[in-house]
């Protein structure tokens, strides 16, 4: 049975590692994923200072969320689920637990700058690509699904 609790800080390193395993998921170069670690890691400050949720199965932090305020919009900032709990439904309850924490702080659309690979998971909880961020690693051109979902 899934717990969804808040996350706190002395979890930072865990929630880095959920991050860097499901990244790797995805087959990426390690080269990139090294290039992405500063953005990647989450610490205890940024525990602190965003609304961050982990996701609890037999005592185990199997994936987690955050929220981020930028720009006078809600971001998911963040939605990461360990490869060996993927395909099992935790992502799509860490997702509809983000969407009320929304609606309960009287906010009614997110924005979400997506991983490629998470767009169709994406489009299946509700969200629309409303845009894109055009960015290159290592020469290589990389186009990120920028989404919203209305509440």
């Amino acid at each position: 049975m899934i717990s969804i609790q808040p996350a706190l800080p002395e979890q930072a390193e865990i929630l880095t590692t959920i991050t860097l395993a499901a990244k790797r998921h995805w087959n990426y170069p390690e080269s990139w994923i090294q290039l992405w670690l500063p953005s990647l890691a989450i610490t205890s400050a940024y525990i602190l200072k965003h609304e961050t949720w982990a996701a609890i199965i037999d005592k185990k932090c199997a994936g987690y969320y955050s929220l981020k305020y930028e720009n006078e919009s809600l971001w998911l900032d963040n939605l990461w689920v360990l490869p060996e709990f993927m395909g099992q439904g935790i992502g799509k309850q860490l997702f509809q637990h983000a969407l009320e924490r929304s609606r309960a702080q009287g906010v009614y659309n997110i924005k979400i700058e997506s991983d490629p690979n998470a767009q169709t998971f994406y489009e299946k909880m509700g969200a629309r690509k409303t845009g894109q961020y055009q960015t290159q690693i290592e020469g290589q051109p990389r186009v990120l699904p920028v989404m919203e979902i209305n509440l």
